[in-house]
């Protein structure tokens, strides 16, 4: 064996897919991002709401699939039940925490859902058998 010193190299990543170096990349959330990626909104405390929001509102039969137009055959109650309670959830998880724009925007969205939610259910299900 030599008596040469070994020195620890490490590697080295180099991302050959185009961009900005690393060092030069602003971090995500800063003043320059863009408001949108790839066409999708910044998600945000509201955007994440009311697309909890429009989830619901897709079971309940009342807006189509954003990507068809299509609506379902017939609502969903209990999915859309359960995305009403985890907006509720939300809102008595983070009580205190929410400025008044977004404790308001929350108030009146699960005030819609409900009311929507008590309309869908008074309509009578689909028969699923014809009579004989």
């Amino acid at each position: 064996m030599s008596d040469e010193k070994h020195e620890e190299r490490g590697f080295t990543v180099i991302d050959r897919r185009g961009g900005q170096p690393e060092e030069e990349q602003e971090a995500p959330g800063s003043a320059s991002e863009p408001a949108q990626r790839g066409g999708l909104p910044r998600v945000d405390f509201a955007t994440f709401c009311l697309s909890l929001g429009t989830s619901a509102l897709y079971h309940l039969g009342l807006v189509g699939d954003p990507d068809t137009g299509d609506r379902p055959a017939e609502p969903n109650l209990p999915v859309a039940r359960q995305t009403i309670d985890t907006l509720e959830m939300l809102r008595d998880k983070t009580r205190g925490n929410l400025d008044d724009e977004e404790a308001r925007m929350l108030d009146g969205l699960l005030y819609e859902l409900h009311m929507h939610y008590l309309e869908a259910g008074k309509k009578p299900a689909p028969d699923p058998k014809p009579r004989e």
